[in-house]
């Protein structure tokens, strides 16, 4: 029997050092959050900002690991948040229980192998070679000075964590001085691995009670089979409604003529001119196969692109028979060894990724594959350069299975986000995790007409089969609330007098809609828009029609934008995607956040497309589970910029009218706070005005 203090009053000790004050929502997340950890059953709670959900988790995971004496991670999808838990709250956190806990919890942060120094690519002088880009003379120099300072850190730093430098350099110059998990030679076969800042964040993470990473990292210990997180039992997520895209992009892969190029390089000095020579040419003549092909998802592989992935897939298996295993026999061979261990990866990473497209359409049944492959347009070279490739796309149709059959298989979860219920419940997220809805029970083993979640065999995104769901999953849901009196704090007003949005741009009347708000609100406005096209539009419509200053995403950096912002109530704010997210302003600099349109995916997103395909032809209704869902959860994330603190104030306008008339509004509006709501545009500029009246 456990001699150490409760959850709760643990919980209360936290609050008091820490000059805070009793939450209900914090308790109540707390406590479930404890229960989990004691029953083994997975837990999503949404917690509302301003719940203290970080507390709420850190308490009880820092007191299992220390009756337990097991390492709890703790996974975020953001640098933010990853920096906040380790310079704020667990240090303060650990010394606020250390007097209950008879020790001070301990905590460290691991990240992936590259955001390290690599001890043995510095000293053997290794280097990757340039990607397929034109050189820059000033870029080349630019380089070659910040690779320098690199050296001379790694003898001044007790890290090597990127994030510890400053000033910080470019990607280019970072990747001259680390390498990835796979190309690294193993601590056995390097005369640095005593050394290693890599392997030696990792036994730190091994001692510790809490070990915070993010969400990639959680997918790349999914699918090596090796250990990259310390051994554990329960991992809480953070941040949760990003997990299946983290999860997603970590398991995306491409094949293109530069990346074939940079692979024949890369093995250029380790084979002979003719093996070489073949392989490049390989990659060549897929180049040009795909800047003809079609700009989107393919549903069958053509043939002549089967037999020309088919020679690539050769020449690839050649040139790797050709280099042999790497070998490192001494302290002398780690230059050469380090070079093979690079091309070698570059090799199997390609080689299999060919493979997998090639075995991508064996199953004639669409919704039943496991990947969607596709052909996309990106740009390539310097920015500004105009240049642009085309790239062939593989990724997972679903990582369901991946999830179920790693993550939720061997350890007790939880997932919390301030968004988590998508029309009014769980269950459109925990589908896309691989979890029974609730609807079902959580008790019931999914069977193979789930319309969400997709068949039993589902496959993982690194081709192993998902066992049969024989065994019980058990998760439950809680709603921790919120603190926010959201129907006396904020309107939610929805325009239903603009005409339908349409794909010319920001029309004269939404122009019309955006003058009178701002205008109302005396400035003090955060734009959110569907697209970059529409925010410039906007901005520069609006610097036109008011006097306020207007900011535009892209105009500087993010932060220094939000930054300006906060510090001048009469600015205004319009961007697109990361300031969905990323704004956290409270006061009056923030009275009005405006939303230009629902934001469903793209239709020409060949991912979401297939998915909501997939789900439409197992029965189920594509729409609501993926596009809708996409969309509730970009909306709950955006009206969740304006309320930061108890004492804000302010509107929600969504200039779609959709949201007020079409059938699928209230799905949407089910997944938003219960705001006061109105459609009257009057009333909402006199609540405006009397909202800023006082202030100057």
């Amino acid at each position: 029997m456990s001699q150490l203090p409760p959850v709760t009053a643990l919980l209360d000790t936290a609050v008091t050092a820490l000059s805070g004050r009793r939450r209900d929502g914090q308790v109540s997340m707390a406590t479930a959050v404890a229960h989990a950890i004691d029953s083994g059953e997975h837990l999503a709670v949404q917690a509302g900002t301003g719940t203290g959900k970080s507390l709420a988790y850190l308490v009880p995971a820092i007191r299992h690991a220390m009756d337990s004496g097991k390492t709890v991670v703790v996974s975020t999808a953001t640098i933010a948040l990853q920096r906040q838990l380790i310079e704020r709250d667990l240090p303060r956190l650990a010394k606020a229980l250390a007097g209950s806990l008879g020790r001070e919890p301990t905590f460290a942060i691991l990240k992936g192998r590259s955001n390290y120094l690599c001890l043995n690519k510095i000293h053997s002088g290794t280097a990757d070679e340039p990607d397929g880009e034109l050189f820059d003379p000033f870029e080349l120099s630019r380089t070659g000075r910040e690779v320098t300072r690199l050296r001379e850190w790694t003898s001044d730093t007790e890290t090597g964590d990127r994030d510890d430098l400053t000033p910080g350099v470019s990607d280019r110059s970072w990747r001259q001085v680390s390498v990835s998990a796979r190309e690294c030679l193993g601590a056995g076969n390097c005369s640095y691995g005593e050394d290693c800042f890599a392997e030696n964040a990792r036994r730190h993470a091994g001692k510790v009670d809490v070990v915070v990473t993010n969400h990639a990292m959680l997918a790349i210990d999914a699918t090596s089979p090796a250990n990259i997180l310390p051994e554990h039992d329960v991992v809480i997520i953070d941040e949760a409604h990003e997990l299946v895209d983290r999860i997603t992009s970590v398991s995306t892969a491409e094949v293109s003529a530069s990346v074939v190029a940079t692979v024949a390089r890369r093995c250029g000095k380790l084979v002979d001119e003719e093996t070489a020579d073949a392989l490049l040419g390989a990659g060549e003549v897929l180049g040009e196969l795909l800047v003809d092909a079609p700009h989107q998802q393919w549903m069958s592989l053509p043939e002549t692109t089967a037999t020309v992935l088919i020679g690539l897939r050769d020449r690839l298996w050649q040139t790797r028979t050709a280099i042999g295993p790497v070998r490192a026999n001494g302290a002398g061979d780690e230059s050469a060894a380090a070079a093979r261990s690079a091309a070698l990866t570059s090799l199997d990473d390609l080689h299999d990724t060919v493979v997998r497209i090639l075995g991508a359409f064996d199953e004639p049944d669409e919704s039943k594959r496991r990947d969607v492959v596709w052909v996309a347009e990106e740009r390539a070279g310097r920015v500004g350069s105009g240049e642009t490739r085309a790239v062939l796309h593989i990724a997972p149709l679903s990582v369901g299975g991946l999830l179920r059959a790693t993550l939720f298989a061997n350890s007790t979860v939880v997932l919390t986000s301030a968004t988590l219920t998508v029309g009014g419940n769980f269950d459109a997220l925990a589908a896309t995790w691989g979890l029974p809805a609730s609807g079902r029970g959580t008790d019931t083993p999914r069977t193979d007409d789930d319309p969400q979640v997709g068949p039993v065999s589902d496959i993982t995104a690194n081709g192993k089969s998902v066992p049969a769901d024989s065994s019980v999953v058990r998760w439950t849901g809680l709603d921790a609330g919120s603190p926010f009196d959201y129907p006396s704090s904020a309107i939610l007003y929805v325009a239903r007098h603009l005409p339908r949005p349409g794909r010319a741009g920001v029309s004269p009347e939404t122009v019309d809609e955006l003058a009178g708000l701002i205008e109302a609100a005396d400035g003090r406005t955060l734009g959110l828009f569907s697209s970059m096209r529409a925010a410039r539009e906007a901005a520069e419509a609006i610097r036109e029609r008011c006097d306020f200053p207007i900011l535009c995403q892209g105009d500087d950096t993010t932060s220094t934008l939000v930054r300006r912002f906060a510090e001048d109530p009469k600015t205004c704010l319009f961007g697109t995607l990361s300031l969905w997210q990323g704004v956290d302003v409270p006061g009056p600099s923030l009275s009005l956040v405006i939303i230009d349109r629902i934001p469903f995916p793209r239709p020409d997103d060949p991912l979401l497309t297939a998915r909501q395909r997939a789900v439409d032809a197992r029965g189920g209704n594509g729409f609501l589970s993926v596009a809708a869902n996409h969309a509730a959860l970009l909306l709950a994330q955006g009206a969740g910029r304006l309320l930061r603190a108890t004492d804000d104030r302010g509107v929600v306008a969504v200039l779609d009218s959709r949201l007020a008339t079409a059938g699928y509004g209230g799905y949407l509006l089910a997944s938003l706070p219960p705001f006061w709501r109105t459609t009257d545009r009057a009333v909402v500029r006199s609540a405006l005005s009397r909202l800023n009246s006082p202030r100057s």
